[in-house]
């Protein structure tokens, strides 16, 4: 009955909610958007707007490519063709894909040449290395993200393939969306919503959730936040990969400019959501997957220049940075 209880309890998770301008010199946007290195999606919502830029779609369609290697052995990642190769020249990311962080051996390279192994304890006591218990209970194939082709040629000698992002493109009509103040991030009483909300709101339009709380409804009772306005076009897209943190602060900075010429939207949003079973969150950060395995991260980019900035992870991680 215990673990009963224990699965029908909503998973808790730790949000981080701040605000700064993008042209404040102690602005960490791009420090937090290079450091969370293991991302599998990137969306962003744009009111008001029923056809992308030029500029933002060449970027979307040029997010890739990533490759699978299967059956890698983990020495590979260790020697020094391979260091000398893609490591010293930095920017090279992989991670075991596949694997239940909790439960299977997952490994981890970061770009700053750090390799990360989350093992369980037999493995960890035939490796000999010495390493910290995990804070989780428990403990394949490796995905890389690295711009150089010489990737296919390298490991040709192991089942290589080159994969592209997915792209979906979409127009949402008539979308009801929160009233927000780039000043007010715990919101105003009748005249602004809360980031909170703004975040749960989200949530529910990625997830394709109806928003009318409509009583026949079984599936969802969520409605938008008040104050709200009805937009009747908004332009939504999803990449889903394994995206570099290069190409997301290209996105991000393509967003801030999207304000330079006037338009009807007040703010959009880009969010970034990291691969589930990734051995770690920001930076070196332990991650693990207990009931949701998120860590992700949300920009909210106003008129103005101004940004919320909202990161959320497990309620087992550390709090995000």
């Amino acid at each position: 009955m215990a673990t009963l209880r224990r699965l029908r309890e909503t998973p808790r998770h730790l949000l981080v909610c701040e605000k700064s301008n993008f042209g404040h010199d102690k602005s960490r946007h791009r420090h937090l958007v290079e450091t969370h290195y293991h991302n599998y999606r990137v969306s962003f919502l744009i009111p008001e707007c029923g056809i992308l830029s030029k500029e933002l779609k060449n970027l979307v369609m040029e997010t890739g490519p990533y490759y699978f290697v299967k059956n890698l052995p983990l020495h590979e990642l260790i020697s020094q063709e391979f260091i000398n190769t893609f490591v010293k020249k930095g920017s090279c990311y992989a991670l075991t894909y596949n694997t239940n962080i909790d439960e299977d051996n997952t490994v981890a390279l970061l770009p700053n040449g750090k390799l990360i192994l989350s093992l369980d304890k037999d493995t960890y006591e035939e490796t000999g290395l010495q390493g910290r218990p995990s804070q989780y209970s428990g403990r394949k194939i490796m995905k890389f993200s690295i711009e150089e082709s010489v990737m296919m040629s390298y490991f040709s000698n192991y089942q290589i393939q080159e994969h592209q992002p997915k792209v979906s493109l979409s127009t949402l009509r008539d979308l009801q969306c929160p009233v927000l103040q780039s000043g007010e991030l715990q919101g105003a009483l009748e005249v602004s919503c809360s980031a909170l909300e703004l975040f749960d709101w989200l949530g529910a339009v990625f997830s394709n959730a109806n928003l009318n709380n409509e009583p026949n409804d079984f599936i969802s009772t969520y409605c938008c936040p008040q104050p709200s306005a009805v937009v009747a076009k908004a332009y939504l897209c999803t990449v889903t990969g394994f995206i570099l943190p290069e190409k997301i602060c290209l996105l991000l900075e393509q967003l801030c400019h999207y304000f330079d010429e006037p338009k009807l939207a007040p703010w959009v949003t880009l969010s970034v959501q990291g691969f589930a079973d990734s051995p770690v969150s920001w930076r070196e950060n332990e991650h693990g997957f207990r009931k949701g395995g998120e860590h992700l991260y949300n920009f909210v980019i106003f008129n103005n220049q101004d940004y919320w900035l909202q990161m959320a992870v497990g309620a087992n991680d550390d709090c995000p940075p």
